[in-house]
């Protein structure tokens, strides 16, 4: 199987360079880290998966870019991605240097999970185009495209306008690493087919992931690209065999799964051990 770890709120409370060593020594794909970086105090947006209200851990995630960086230092072979980078919250020059950055240094390592986001009101605050925010975000992944593949690069369009720039150092993943788009918008397979090279669902039942491989695949051929070069990584899972394999089944390429929070990094190491012995 191949098996990612998404990290457990609060996230910032075990070193992320402890969880990347110990999760690479047991044999996992990659370490996963998400972000909502200020969590306005009062929002009338209603949390995706209750329609409720936003979970207090919600104001306690770590810097993603920050996190992997230190566990890039301590491993060699583990996947680092973000899982997700809100991309209408983010300047795509400064992201652009992030990203290729990380993937530089980790020798070609990261993969961009991303996402338009959907508390309404942090991404205003950042300055986000809430409305468009897909359109926003579609701008952005053009810009850096153009900075991680030219020298120089420039770009003009509505949301971000810039004349020619170099940036270094490129990615090391070529032309740039793996755009995998998250959440489950009406049209998300296509916007995938056009713009990244796979998707990070989340809710999504075996029947219901095995017809979206489908339409994906066919949408991938009718664009002339490789049904096989897209790929399906289904986030945040409840660590059993039960739940993950009837996925992959279905037509994932992987599976990320969620860790419970504990203090220490005794407690943690030996939950992941036990993750490790149930699926790999």
């Amino acid at each position: 199987m191949t098996i990612g770890l998404s990290m457990p709120l609060p996230a910032y409370t075990i070193d992320p360079a402890f969880m990347a060593k110990t999760a690479e020594g047991l044999g996992f794909d990659s370490i996963w880290y998400a972000e909502h970086p200020a969590v306005p105090v009062e929002s009338n947006s209603p949390f995706p998966s209750t329609g409720g209200e936003i979970p207090w851990t919600y104001s306690h995630f770590t810097d993603p870019y920050i996190a992997l960086a230190r566990a890039s230092a301590v491993t060699t072979t583990l996947k680092l991605g973000t899982g997700i980078t809100l991309i209408p919250q983010r300047n795509p020059l400064i992201l652009a240097k992030q990203v290729a950055a990380l993937d530089f240094h980790s020798g070609g390592r990261f993969l961009l999970g991303i996402g338009t986001g959907w508390l309404k009101e942090e991404v205003e605050m950042f300055g986000g185009n809430f409305k468009r925010r897909w359109t926003q975000t579609r701008e952005a992944l053009d810009a850096m495209k153009a900075m991680w593949t030219q020298d120089p690069a420039e770009f003009h369009g509505e949301f971000f306008d810039f004349p020619p720039v170099r940036v270094f150092p490129k990615p090391a993943q070529k032309p740039y690493p793996p755009i995998i788009i998250g959440g489950a918008a009406k049209n998300v397979l296509q916007r995938i087919v056009d713009h990244a090279d796979g998707w990070l669902p989340n809710r999504l039942k075996p029947p219901e992931l095995k017809t979206s491989r489908a339409e994906l695949d066919r949408l991938a051929t009718e664009a002339g690209r490789d049904p096989k070069s897209i790929s399906i990584i289904m986030y945040g899972q409840e660590p059993k065999k039960s739940v993950v394999q009837p996925l992959l089944d279905a037509g994932a390429n992987s599976v990320v799964v969620r860790l419970t929070h504990v203090d220490t990094e005794a407690e943690m190491g030996a939950q992941m051990e036990q993750v490790a012995g149930e699926l790999l």
